[in-house]
């Protein structure tokens, strides 16, 4: 089932439950969906890469909204930004942990030859490639310039 229809039947859910959260975070998705469907110009089917896509950057929003709300004391505005958070993680492929991360940054390292801060395009590229919806961007960049830089 595609991570639309899981979403419309999460909508579904949420509504006769009367979950406002959840209903809340789940149009959000519904609309970056919708938007980007009509981008193109052409009303094409979203790839499942580009479903995972978009709902991790809805997550990155809501962490990156909560962390500045908890930063300025305003537990009430990131209290609600969590609970979407919770409410869209549910639809992105299990993270990896740090450890599983390493061993792909240290193996990605080995294979492409990278030699110094130089490579880290190109090191980030193809291991973000390789981890797609399993890692986010921040902590690939951090081992990478962990790894790159002994």
């Amino acid at each position: 089932m595609s991570l639309q229809k899981q979403v419309m039947d999460k909508m579904k859910e949420a509504m006769k439950a009367k979950d406002t959260v959840a209903l809340q975070a789940l149009r959000a998705v519904k609309s970056a969906f919708l938007l980007a469907k009509t981008e193109t110009g052409i009303q094409t089917e979203l790839t499942e890469e580009q479903e995972i896509k978009i709902i991790q950057k809805q997550v990155k929003q809501r962490k990156d909204s909560a962390a500045i709300f908890v930063k300025q004391g305003r537990e009430d505005l990131a209290e609600p930004e969590l609970a979407e958070l919770a409410i869209l993680e549910q639809f992105l492929p299990e993270s990896l942990s740090e450890e599983a991360i390493e061993k792909v940054v240290v193996a990605t390292i080995a294979k492409s030859g990278a030699e110094g801060m130089k490579d880290m395009g190109k090191v980030m590229g193809m291991v973000s490639k390789e981890l797609a919806g399993q890692a986010d961007g921040k902590t690939i960049s951090t081992l990478v310039k962990k790894h790159l830089s002994n």
